[in-house]
């Protein structure tokens, strides 16, 4: 018998291109969200109140909505690669105009046109990844991409305001312009299109499939044909809703967990980051754990978060009053609300598999409508 034959077939494993793109997704994580540690030193250096300087966490949360189908049309014809690199680039020059930005106007557009930078750079890479890595590790490859915006909840967002607060708000701006600039020339050394784009034009690792002017318009309208035919059946609004919904349950929770902890839990204020720290590492946790569901079965993975969480938002409201039991009980809310997040991204995979791009765009938008609809209905 042949050494090969008695050899184990190997482990399938998460390509290494998969974790170079969560840590750019970590980069434009802590950008999305490091405003709320700066806003007083900014809305006093811009001469706006507090709750305006808020409106910048709005004005990305609404670019990510509209942005990422947008810049998908916009760059279909495109490799992903060059895609990918082009988003990184225009977002890194996006925060160098908001660093310089001598008004809160114009700021105010720097926020809106990295969102758009940055919806973009989440459907493509969501595809990318999608594309490259084996079958039997998509919702852990999945699942490592919002693993990134996790982390940046966790080490990103305080790491932004530590900057902020002992440099200038101006700061952090200019630190993430220079990481994502970084991170661009790393897609660009080792980023290759797979060998099986989406876009079957695409013919080879090195992009040379790209067309030419005269033949880019009909191309463009046979992929925009075969991305929108994506949308015309059932399955694929319900996993977009099932993603706007799920959101907006965690969120709708989580922007009022601080005054739950100290106005019904009698927690002190000085140890609220604390929990939220604990809710991060939970959904960290969760992200983890789910995605190897995912692989394994991505519907139980699916119905088992949207059970876990109910149960885990329930036990909260029961236990809301005792400190302990409901700190536990954030963490918990952390794992099972993130821990469906692979398989969500997933399941719109299969659905549209034949031209996954638009879709994805507009899950990344359900994800952010979400976020916007939770901290209102809640």
């Amino acid at each position: 018998m042949t050494q090969s034959a008695t050899s184990a077939a190997p482990r399938p494993r998460v390509p290494g291109q998969v974790y170079l793109l969560a840590a750019v997704i970590f980069c434009l994580g802590t950008s999305e969200f490091m405003i709320a540690g700066i806003l007083e030193p900014l809305s006093a250096d811009l001469d706006v109140t507090i709750p305006q300087a808020g409106l910048l966490i709005t004005g990305f949360a609404v670019g990510m909505i509209v942005g990422a189908p947008a810049m998908t049309l916009l760059t279909l014809t495109l490799p992903r690669r060059a895609t990918m690199i082009v988003m990184i680039i225009g977002f890194s020059a996006l925060h160098i105009l908001a660093a310089l930005s001598p008004s809160y106007g114009l700021l105010m557009v720097s926020r809106v046109l990295s969102a758009f930078a940055c919806g973009g750079f989440w459907a493509v890479a969501a595809v990318h990844t999608s594309a490259i890595a084996p079958a039997a590790v998509q919702g852990r490859a999945l699942a490592s991409l919002v693993g990134g915006l996790t982390v940046a909840n966790l080490v990103g967002v305080p790491m932004g305001t530590w900057i902020g607060t002992q440099f200038g708000w101006r700061s952090t701006f200019w630190a993430v312009a220079l990481v994502t600039a970084l991170a661009a020339v790393l897609i660009a050394v080792t980023t290759r299109t797979d060998a099986k784009p989406t876009d079957p034009d695409e013919t080879g690792p090195d992009d040379a499939g790209s067309p030419t002017p005269t033949e880019a318009a009909p191309r463009l309208r046979t992929l925009l044909r075969a991305e929108i035919a994506a949308f015309k059946g059932p399955r694929i609004w319900l996993a977009l809703g099932t993603t706007a919904l799920f959101q907006a349950s965690v969120f709708a929770s989580f922007s009022y967990f601080s005054p739950l902890l100290t106005r019904v839990a009698g927690l002190p204020a000085d140890l609220v980051p604390a929990v939220l720290a604990a809710f991060g590492v939970g959904a960290f946790v969760g992200v983890v754990v789910g995605g190897r569901l995912a692989d394994k079965n991505i519907f139980g993975n699916i119905v088992g978060s949207l059970a876990a969480l109910a149960l885990s938002l329930g036990a909260l409201w029961l236990v809301a009053d005792n400190a302990v039991l409901a700190v536990i009980m954030i963490v918990l809310v952390g794992a099972s609300g993130f821990s469906i997040a692979g398989a969500l991204n997933a399941r719109v995979f299969q659905i549209a598999t034949q031209a996954p791009t638009l879709a994805a765009s507009v899950n990344t938008s359900a994800f952010n409508v979400g976020n916007a609809l939770g901290p209102a209905v809640g």
